[in-house]
């Protein structure tokens, strides 16, 4: 039942406010045969107590649905959280209020669309849907869900309304979601917010309806997300596919005719956009975020702050930035007082701001840069220069990167050049984020190489597995013997750039970018040393061994091998799913093997 949940089978019963969507059956009808769900499925589980697992599919992609409005006596408000069932604590409602709005200097008339991210309350309650967990093993590493984090998605409207008493009419439909799709969730926004301002609650149930039917998010597979009438199709990216590909889903069958939109990426922001007023400097600020320094951007809107927040993130991939990030960030968010303290040095820290206080709480800060509006495509703003920290006073000063950081590495002239030429040309900004996106790519993989190559040589060599003995370690990470291999095998062999790459490394192994890495490629190697291990197990004659030894020997065996498969399952080891098989199939053996008292009592703990 369960799995029928998760793989999106018909709404069942229905929210108080349905009636007032009822009419629309139509778009629904072809909505269900779209997710691969039948009417009939409806009819089924119409009146079932579903629980939670009316919700299954909803909570694969979204946590909640929240609109903040704005209150004259209360401030902002959450006036609406969709499902009603969903739990967000106060701190959480509190957070997602401030940041849903921009600040009150940024005069964002009309719509704007933006992205936040903030911290769990502890304690949470895990839900059901750990159950799509599995489907986080099949990611990139930047794109898998980060446990104690949330994503806001905004999409805030702020129109003159002379017969409300502020004079404004001031509201932000959220999707609150832990999954980093950026671009996907942006999209859907753009779909149905400017029709949920004109309709209100209804169509937000009818929606969130429609979302709840959508198929579960796995990686690397094409999906049919519709939603209010239209059909978006997308795929999510897997750890397999070659980095710096965009699998673009094209309209090639027939049968993709009622396709609406076509989104080549889920998670990518328009890299060249952001990075167009500080482009001179995009090998300097990708060391500072390599190194996980801690970078502070000063925006004048929250889009814009947001945006370029991200694409920093986005410039190490397929690095995992593993320090805390913030797109936007408020004075009223409830980290401000450990982020803004002068006690202690800075924290390795990427945040977004927009309101001019920061300008003096951040002047401590060591790298601080300074955007001005982001221009459309096609137009230039004056490129900015690195100027010293003491120059920056207010929000007022003049956009730049301010910081007296020394690169390690000298700048790329050519990248500068392909870009400048771009921009003469009029190049359009999708085809000027392709080449950025390439340059910091292969940046990034020369730097990574030589560590993958000097972590591999730490594991065991296999013929030191042996099916008796637990799974050997792995070699320890020795920094300085990892430097002598940088003379025969450093990124001098991939990478045209000249300059100090043993001062970045060693600067690199001291940083929390450096821990995440090793800490998960020591997980992955040790995974595979004890999937290694069960193979290993898997090739001896078990039966023949019990033969040789006492019962007690024989039983303590087969509960051993049975918490091996436990564990295969529990932490998704490489396993091939034959040698899974084989191990069940000897283990049944021993058992039968055994006298009959035995053979109850351990195939109890099978059931169990």
């Amino acid at each position: 039942m369960a799995l029928r949940g998760l793989a999106g089978s018909g709404p069942g019963s229905r929210g108080p406010l349905d009636e007032a969507v009822a009419a629309d059956k139509e778009r629904e009808a072809a909505a269900v045969v779209v997710a691969g769900a039948t009417p009939e499925d409806d009819e089924e589980d119409e009146g079932r107590s579903r629980g939670l697992l009316r919700w299954d599919g909803f909570s694969a992609w979204l946590h909640c649905v929240c609109v903040v409005g704005f209150d004259l006596e209360l401030g902002q408000a959450v006036e609406v959280i969709y499902p009603q069932h969903s739990k967000l604590t106060d701190k959480e409602k509190t957070n997602i209020c401030y940041l849903s709005f921009p600040d009150s200097n940024s005069g964002c008339l009309g719509d704007t669309q933006f992205c936040f991210r903030f911290r769990q309350s502890s304690g949470r309650r895990v839900s059901l849907h750990c159950l799509l967990d599995q489907f986080d093993k099949d990611l990139p590493v930047y794109l898998k869900k980060d446990p104690a984090y949330f994503y806001g998605y905004v999409y805030f409207r702020q129109v003159r309304d002379k017969s409300l008493k502020r004079g404004y009419f001031q509201k932000s439909l959220v999707l609150i979601s832990k999954l980093p799709y950026i671009h996907f969730f942006h999209t859907v926004l753009k779909q149905i917010a400017p029709e949920y301002f004109e309709k209100n609650e209804p169509y937000l149930e009818a929606a969130c309806n429609d979302v709840d039917r959508w198929p579960a998010p796995v990686p690397g597979k094409t999906l049919y997300l519709p939603i209010m009438g239209i059909v978006m199709k997308v795929r999510i990216p897997t750890c397999h596919d070659k980095p710096g590909t965009t699998q673009i889903v094209q309209l090639t069958q027939q049968g993709d005719a009622h396709i609406s939109v076509i989104l080549p990426t889920v998670h990518e922001v328009d890299l060249f956009r952001c990075f167009c007023p500080v482009f001179l400097h995009s090998q300097m600020l990708w060391e500072l975020v390599l190194l996980g320094e801690p970078l502070v951007v000063m925006a004048p809107s929250p889009s814009e702050s947001s945006e370029t927040v991200l694409a920093l993130v986005n410039c190490i991939s397929p690095l995992k930035y593993f320090s805390d990030f913030r797109p936007y960030f408020t004075i009223h968010d409830s980290e401000f007082k450990e982020y803004t303290t002068r006690t202690q040095a800075p924290p390795s820290v990427i945040l977004g701001v927009t309101n001019p206080f920061f300008a003096k709480t951040l002047q401590h800060w060591p790298h601080i840069i300074r955007i001005g509006d982001l221009k459309p495509a096609g137009e230039i703003p004056k490129q900015v220069k690195v100027k010293k920290l003491k120059n920056l006073k207010t929000l007022d000063s003049k956009p730049g990167v301010y910081t007296s950081y020394k690169p390690y590495l000298n700048r790329d002239e050519d990248i500068i050049k392909q870009l400048q030429k771009g921009i003469q040309q009029k190049r359009p900004s999708e085809a000027q984020s392709v080449i950025l996106r390439r340059y910091f790519l292969e940046l990034t993989q020369s730097f990574i190489i030589p560590l993958e190559r000097y972590v591999a040589s730490l594991m065991p060599l296999q013929k030191s597995i042996s099916p008796w003995k637990s799974p050997p370690q792995l070699r320890q990470f020795l920094p300085e013997e990892f430097m002598k291999t940088l003379e025969k095998t450093g990124p001098q062999l991939t990478s045209r750039i000249k300059g100090d790459w043993i001062g970045l490394y060693r600067h690199f192994l001291k940083s929390p970018n450096f821990d995440g890495w090793f800490k998960t490629r020591r997980k992955e190697m040790t995974q595979k040393l004890e999937a290694l291990h069960l193979e290993a197990l898997c090739e001896e004659d078990l039966l023949l061994w019990t033969q040789k030894h006492t019962e007690v020997e024989t039983v303590d065996l087969v509960l051993k091998l049975k918490n091996k498969l436990l564990q295969a399952d529990r932490e998704h080891l490489p396993v091939k799913p034959d040698t899974v098989e084989k191990l069940r199939t000897h283990i049944d053996a021993i058992i039968l093997a055994l006298p009959e008292d035995l053979q109850g009592i351990l195939l109890k703990t099978s059931m169990t």
